[in-house]
C-alpha cells in the first residue's frame, strides 16, 4: 500500500523533543512504514512547522493534503505521530479525520501502533474524548505561556522580538543555563530616536522628519513584508508614541489568538495592561517625551475640530475612498503605492497620483517625482478593463464552459447524509444526557456531552447552508442562469462606463493585484501594465448596502456553479 506522511510541530507545545521535530516525525514515521510493509511516497509528505494546531485554513501542509484526497486519494494509508498532529480543535480535527477516512484513507499513529476508525458510536465517541483532551492540552499550554510573559513582563524581561533602539542580551543563571533575556540601549539608534523627538518638538512633522532621516541615512527598524528598509512617516509615529523610550514597559495591549486558537490581533481594554516601570531603558528624559507630545496634541486640535460633536480628520481606516485608484496604484519604480496630490493648476486646483515613496521618505527611497494627472489615469484603466477583461466574447466562453461542467458533473447531493449524520448525533447526545440523569461520570459525561452540541450546531448550520444554496431542475435553468450572467456582466460594463462613482468597487474584484505605473522618461508619458480576472466578477455581489444594484440576478440559483467559474479563471495582462 501506498503511505503519505503529515508531521506537524507547533511554537508554542510542551511535548517531548522527540515529538517536536518535524525531521524527526517524518523519520519515525518511515520506519513505521517500513515495518508494516507499506511504501511512503515522497510526493505525498506533508509538513507544517511552527503552525499551531488550532489554525486549520491556514495551514498549507494541511491544506494541501486534504485536497490531495479529492476526488480521490492516491494514497491508502496516512501516518502520524499522534492524533494531535493532525489538529487541536476538536470540531475541525474530526472534520477532518472524517474527511480522511471517508475517502478510502486509513489513518495511523506511530507512538502507540494504533488505526484510528470511526467506524461505529463506541469509535467516534473515543474520538470526541482525544480531540476534546487535545484542545484542553492546547489551552493548558496557552495559559502556561501567558503566566510565563505575565512573570517575565513584570519583572521587566524581554517576552517578544527586538525594538528598535535596542539590542536583546541572554543572560545565564549560576549554573550556566539560560535565565532570561534583557534589554540593553543600542547608542547609535537610540541617538536616533532622540533626534526624532528633537524634530517633532521643533515642528517637523513625521512626513518631514522620515526625508530627513533617509536623507541622512540614519539607521532604521527592520523592514517588514520585504519593504524598504528606510524610514516611513509611520515608523517615526511608532517611535514618538512607544512607552518603552520614555522608560516604562508595557505588555498585554493585545492577543494574538481568538477563542477558537486561530491568529486574530485584537486589541485588549486598557484596564488589562501591564505596566512595569524601566528607567533603565528610558532613552528620551520625561521633558522631552512631553514636550514632543504637547506639539502632536496641538496639531491634533487644529486637524480635528469639535463642531456639534463630531470630529473632521482624516477617516477611519476602512472607509472608501473617494478617488478611483487609492490604493491600487503602484509606483513601477520602487513598488510603492501611489497617493494623491493635489497642487495649483491654472484657475483650478489640479489632483494627481504621485509615489508616495517619493514624496513620503524622499528620493533617497524613490527618484520617480513624476505626477500621473488623476483624470487620464482614472480614465485609461476602465478603458483597459473593459477592453481586456470585461471582453464579451470572453465571458460568455467563461460562462458556456461553466454551464457544460455543471451539466456533466456527476453531482453527488450531500442532504441525504447530512440528514442521517444528525440524527445519529442526536441519538448519541439524547444518550449522553441520559446517563449523566443515571449519575455517570459528570466531567466526562458532560465534555462529551457539550461537543455533541457543538457539532450538532455545526451540522444544523451545515443544513440550512445547503437548502438556501440548493438548486432546482438545473437542466431547465441552464437558459435563464446564462441569460442572467450575460445581462450582469453587461450591468458590469455599463457602470465602468457611464457611472464613475461606483466604478471602484467593480475594479477592486476585477484586478488580479495592483496596478503600476512607471515613467517612460519622456514628458507626460507613463507605461501602465496590470493583470484582471474574470473569476472577481461572478465571486461576489459588490455593491455596497444602500446602493440599488444595476439588476438582481437569482443569486441562489447560480450559487451552486459559481465555484467552478472560478476554476475557468480568465487572467489577462494589460498595458497602455
Amino acid at each position: 500500500m501506498i503511505a503519505a506522511v503529515y508531521a506537524r510541530k507547533s511554537t508554542d507545545q510542551n511535548v517531548a523533543d522527540e515529538a517536536k521535530s518535524v525531521r524527526r516525525q517524518i523519520e519515525h514515521a518511515h520506519q513505521y512504514a517500513k515495518r508494516k510493509g507499506w511504501t511512503v511516497s515522497e510526493t505525498h509528505v506533508y509538513v507544517d512547522d511552527g503552525v499551531s494546531g488550532a489554525e486549520f485554513a491556514n495551514r498549507p501542509g494541511f491544506l494541501r493534503l486534504m485536497n490531495a484526497v479529492k476526488p480521490r486519494a492516491p494514497f491508502q494509508v496516512l501516518v502520524m505521530s499522534e492524533e494531535s498532529r493532525l489538529g487541536r480543535e476538536a470540531i475541525e480535527t474530526a472534520y477532518a479525520l472524517k474527511q480522511l477516512v471517508t475517502a478510502g484513507v486509513q489513518v495511523w499513529f506511530y507512538l502507540d501502533d494504533r488505526q484510528r476508525t470511526i467506524d461505529s458510536p463506541t469509535d467516534k465517541i473515543m474520538l470526541s474524548l482525544a480531540t476534546f483532551a487535545d484542545e484542553v492540552e492546547r489551552e493548558r499550554a496557552r495559559q502556561r505561556a501567558y503566566d510565563t510573559a505575565l512573570r517575565k513582563a513584570k519583572a521587566g524581561h524581554v517576552t517578544g522580538g527586538r525594538v528598535f533602539g535596542y539590542q536583546n542580551v541572554e543572560l545565564l543563571d549560576a549554573g550556566g543555563s539560560h535565565s532570561h533575556v534583557e534589554r540593553q540601549i543600542v547608542e547609535a539608534e537610540a541617538a536616533v530616536i532622540r533626534q526624532i523627538f528633537s524634530l517633532s518638538t521643533e515642528g517637523y512633522g513625521m512626513k518631514a522628519i522620515a526625508k530627513r532621516l533617509n536623507l541622512e541615512r540614519a539607521p532604521s527598524p527592520r523592514a517588514q513584508q520585504g519593504r524598504s528598509q528606510t524610514w516611513a512617516p509611520s515608523s517615526v509615529r511608532e517611535v514618538l508614541f512607544r512607552d518603552l523610550y520614555r522608560g516604562v514597559i508595557t505588555w498585554n495591549r493585545s492577543r494574538k489568538r481568538n477563542a477558537w486558537g486561530q491568529h486574530e490581533q485584537r486589541a485588549r481594554p486598557a484596564g488589562d495592561w501591564i505596566e512595569v516601570p524601566a528607567p533603565h531603558l528610558a532613552i528620551v528624559s520625561s521633558e522631552a517625551w512631553a514636550n514632543a507630545h504637547a506639539r502632536l496634541e496641538t496639531v491634533r486640535a487644529i486637524y480635528m475640530k469639535g463642531t456639534n460633536g463630531r470630529l473632521f480628520g482624516r477617516p477611519p481606516l476602512g472607509d472608501p475612498s473617494r478617488y478611483l485608484l487609492t490604493s491600487l496604484a503602484l509606483c513601477g519604480c520602487c513598488g510603492c503605492p501611489l497617493k494623491v496630490l493635489s497642487r495649483d493648476h491654472g484657475r483650478t486646483r489640479g489632483h494627481f497620483y504621485g509615489c508616495a515613496g517619493y514624496h513620503d521618505r524622499g528620493r533617497t527611497v524613490c527618484t520617480n517625482k513624476s505626477y500621473v494627472p488623476m483624470a487620464d489615469a482614472d480614465a485609461v484603466v476602465p478603458e483597459a478593463v473593459l477592453g481586456d477583461v470585461l471582453d464579451a466574447d470572453m465571458i460568455k466562453e467563461a460562462i458556456d464552459g461553466a454551464l457544460d461542467l455543471v451539466a456533466t458533473e456527476n453531482v453527488v447531493d450531500p442532504m441525504p447524509a447530512l440528514e442521517a449524520e444528525i440524527r445519529t448525533v442526536e441519538q448519541e447526545r439524547d444518550r449522553f444526557v441520559a446517563a449523566v440523569a443515571a449519575g455517570g461520570s459528570l466531567d466526562v459525561l458532560l465534555g462529551a456531552l457539550k461537543q455533541r452540541e457543538a457539532t450538532l450546531k455545526g451540522l444544523e448550520a451545515r443544513r440550512w447552508e445547503l437548502r438556501s444554496r440548493r438548486r432546482q431542475t438545473p437542466a431547465t435553468d441552464r437558459v435563464k442562469v446564462r441569460r442572467e450572467l450575460l445581462a450582469l456582466s453587461d450591468d458590469w460594463r455599463r457602470v465602468l462606463v457611464g457611472e464613475p462613482e461606483h466604478a471602484r468597487p467593480i475594479l477592486t474584484t476585477l484586478l488580479d493585484g495592483r496596478v503600476t505605473f512607471t515613467p517612460t522618461g519622456r514628458p507626460k508619458h507613463w507605461e501602465m501594465h496590470g493583470t484582471g480576472t474574470l473569476s472577481g466578477l461572478f465571486s461576489r455581489e459588490i455593491f455596497p448596502l444602500g446602493m440599488a444594484s444595476p439588476s438582481t440576478p437569482s443569486w441562489n440559483q447560480i450559487a451552486d456553479f459559481l465555484d467552478t467559474m472560478r476554476k475557468l479563471r480568465e487572467a489577462t495582462g494589460f498595458a497602455a
